[in-house]
């Protein structure tokens, strides 16, 4: 660790003798057009929930051109995406591919006039060096994080302090726009977003049509996994949730997931005996589509959790240790479950009640009992 500790002093030292720029503290960005973001040390989540800053810079320049540099785990949570122009992947197994570098370097000599590095959860020196071999006029980037200096501020010319401390219940949608308000560049919709198109949609309606989702029966999805164990909720609940609704309503269930949920979603299928679609290794758009044509959705807090989060569909999302008021969607009939830090002191009553709260204002699919 020391040793780490030394050799990134000696490069933070070496790279600001080198690729250091002077500051300036105007905050006019005269009329900008061209447009890079440098996000790829977010995850999806991260990365979802700062959707505004790129409706922000589109709302505040509609002519603009937004080119996005994102890392292989986010990119799928803006394909197609209305907002980005341009999308190009950094992955750093690639960077000793010559052809891959020179792709990278073409794409970073292109001329940009604002340059942005977005800061939500941790500083990345990676995104900081990135932004400053970038040819751009300007280059935004924070100089503090809650009271953590950024040791690579001297890749910006205008700096920006952010601190949420006395804010700690901010929503990070709001907080992706803290980097860019300085400059006027704002906006009042927080709501993620992502694009999907009719071949999505086809996809979808031939999965419902295999589910045997009727007009007259609610559709649920479920999506019963997370990257975090802590964030998980019991299987054993979910299992006992579907059969409460089940009970009440006339209903389909579908799970969503990845070849890392394999073992979940094989218990729940095992442990009830409905017919439950199976929604998986989707692209995001695909799943967003899903849940845009679904009636309620059900999902620990993880990366899912967002993209149902860009939907209108009415949306439980089940915390456990994280803060809901920061990471839980934003929006009309999008509610978070959370009792303590530990998620399985939310009963199925509680889930239940929330159900029943958000499926009785539509009685399609009531079961009168």
């Amino acid at each position: 660790m020391a040793r780490d500790n030394i050799l990134s002093k000696y490069l933070c030292f070496f790279f600001n003798k080198l690729l250091s720029v002077n500051e300036i503290k105007s905050k006019k960005l005269n009329s900008p057009k061209n447009f890079l973001i440098v996000r790829q040390h977010n995850q999806l989540g991260d990365l979802l929930s700062g959707v505004s800053l790129f409706r922000a810079i589109k709302e505040t320049y509609p002519e603009s051109h937004l080119t996005l540099i994102v890392s292989p785990l986010n990119y799928p949570g803006i394909v197609k995406n209305k907002f980005i122009d341009k999308v190009f992947i950094y992955d750093k197994k690639k960077i000793y591919n010559p052809v891959y570098f020179l792709k990278l370097i073409k794409l970073l000599r292109e001329s940009y006039d604002v340059t942005i590095v977005p800061v939500v959860v941790s500083i990345s020196f990676t995104s900081n060096l990135i932004a400053r071999l970038a040819k751009s006029k300007t280059r935004i980037g924070c100089s503090s994080l809650n009271g953590k200096e950024n040791t690579s501020s001297f890749f910006f010319d205008r700096k920006v302090k952010l601190d949420w401390r006395q804010h700690p219940d901010s929503n990070v949608s709001e907080r992706s726009l803290d980097i860019v308000r300085p400059f006027g560049i704002n906006t009042h919709n927080f709501r993620s977003e992502i694009s999907f198109d009719e071949t999505d949609i086809k996809t979808v309606k031939v999965f419902l049509n295999e589910l045997d989702a009727a007009k007259e029966v609610i559709i649920i999805g479920l999506h019963i996994g997370a990257g975090k164990v802590p964030n998980r909720w019991s299987l054993l609940k979910f299992t006992e949730l579907i059969e409460q609704i089940n009970n009440n309503y006339n209903a389909k269930f579908y799970l969503t997931g990845s070849m890392a949920d394999t073992d979940a979603i094989a218990y729940i299928k095992n442990k009830s005996p409905l017919k439950i679609g199976v929604f998986m290794n989707k692209e995001i758009p695909e799943v967003a589509a899903l849940i845009d044509n679904s009636d309620l959705f059900i999902s620990n807090d993880t990366g899912i959790m967002h993209v149902a989060g860009t939907t209108n569909t009415p949306q439980i999302s089940i915390f456990g240790p994280t803060n809901p008021f920061n990471w839980a969607p934003i929006g009309e009939k999008k509610i978070f479950i959370r009792k303590s830090e530990i998620v399985d002191d939310i009963s199925v009553k509680d889930v239940f009640s929330v159900c029943k709260l958000l499926l009785d204002e539509n009685e399609k699919g009531k079961i009168n009992v």
